[in-house]
């Protein structure tokens, strides 16, 4: 006889976005309390890596690096040497070290330390990570936000909770459109269309991997009108504007959100990186041609 499973679906507000968590499993009391966990697994990596927390590590790292090396907790070293493997293989095109810029723009608050006008935006090569879980910065100028990969990592974390606790048979972990999921149920997951934040430009078939989506600004609270991206070319210093959408399948949720901010920033030319982290990507560019890569488009359902 089949055993009977509850399915449970919660969300809280977190990461700066409405994260969702529903698992299913046959103890309905042990499945609540795994989603708690998992809620708190997400609420640990806001505490330890918002550009917005004073207490962070992130903010601990802006204040006081450049001055001494400052010892962070293991899962902020964790996303930090993944942010600084990326950096290298991308050429310099994944960088945590724009938040000057991003506070320029007035998309993330001032500090005490802001960029004086003139001058240059120091690269993630300026971070050195050394034993112990210590980092130094090595430029005076060096401020990072990890706000392109610590909500796919939070994602991870929060689904090894669920994983883990041995009483979901599948789950999924979803935070603002970053999300996670496993279990025997392929999931069909909707794609909101970049250019049009009303409707959807597909949907996509997800078992035991993640998908992460970026696009420009929109507030569909004030207008539908969509705005300029918030991802930063560093080589121009400027708002990515060649690509309006980017979705990325890949095997980790902080590989797939990190993932789609290269692909904002360089199209079609980012194909050879996704294949070396066994990454699949849809890409919507600004003139609405959509291009999809060959071993994505079987998963890929267009909308009509």
């Amino acid at each position: 006889m089949a055993i009977a499973s509850d399915r449970i679906r919660r969300a809280r507000p977190l990461l700066g976005t409405f994260v969702e968590i529903e698992a299913t499993g046959p103890d309905k009391s042990r499945i609540n309390q795994a989603i708690d966990d998992a809620f708190e697994a997400v609420a640990h990596v806001h505490r330890l890596m918002s550009f917005h927390e004073p207490a962070s590590d992130v903010s601990r790292l802006n204040r006081e690096a450049m001055d001494r090396p400052v010892g962070v907790h293991a899962w902020t070293f964790r996303v930090l040497e993944a942010a600084v493997d990326m950096h290298r293989r991308s050429n310099g095109i994944f960088d945590i070290s724009v938040a000057p810029i991003l506070q320029d723009m007035g998309l993330l608050p001032p500090t005490s330390k802001d960029r004086q006008p003139g001058n240059e935006c120091p690269a993630v090569d300026a971070i050195e990570l050394l034993d112990g879980q210590m980092i130094r910065f090595g430029h005076p100028g060096v401020r990072i936000d990890l706000g392109g990969i610590a909500k796919g990592f939070a994602v991870d974390q929060a689904l090894d909770v669920l994983r883990k606790s041995g009483v979901a048979s599948s789950a999924l972990v979803n935070a603002g459109g970053d999300l996670a999921a496993f279990g025997e149920e392929a999931r069909l997951i909707h794609v909101r269309n970049p250019r049009d934040p009303r409707s959807t430009i597909c949907a996509v078939n997800v078992k035991d991997e993640a998908l992460a989506s970026s696009a420009r600004r929109f507030d569909l609270f004030h207008s539908t009108e969509v705005e300029s991206s918030a991802i930063i070319d560093p080589a121009t210093e400027k708002p990515a504007n060649t690509i309006d959408g980017v979705t990325v399948r890949a095997p980790s949720c902080m590989t797939a959100d990190a993932l789609t901010k290269i692909g904002m920033i360089v199209g079609t030319d980012a194909i050879a990186l996704l294949e070396l982290y066994n990454a699949s990507a849809l890409l919507i560019s600004a003139d609405g041609d959509v291009q999809i890569s060959p071993d994505f488009r079987h998963a890929v359902h267009l909308a009509a």
